[in-house]
């Protein structure tokens, strides 16, 4: 999901730390077609973590878009449930870690 309405704008490694950089694209999604809206900047970034790669602890900073609907004068931000309930951790790295800490 990330790669389908975010873009990558930039990364950098510091040490054993890796940091991704996403930005949500100023598209109008599918479900929102038929509104009138318009793209009034980014809210602020939220950073979680995800899995580890290639030893690398892995964070990524998502910034999301706030949407002004034009007919019924509300702001609307699109939620894509990447964080896990309880953690600043994408849902499924808090969900395998959960699960490990049961053995």
């Amino acid at each position: 999901m990330l790669v389908e309405y975010f873009d990558l704008v930039k990364k950098t490694k510091k040490n054993e730390v890796l940091h991704l950089y996403f930005e949500e694209r100023n598209i109008v999604h599918k479900e929102k077609d038929s509104q009138k809206l318009i793209s009034l900047g980014f809210i602020k970034e939220v950073t979680i973590q995800d899995f580890p790669i290639r030893g690398k602890i892995v964070y990524l900073h998502i910034k999301r878009r706030a949407w002004f609907d034009k007919e019924t004068k509300q702001i609307i931000r699109k939620n894509y449930g990447l964080i896990g309930k309880g953690t600043s951790m994408t849902k499924e790295y808090a969900t395998f870690l959960k699960e490990i800490s049961r053995y």
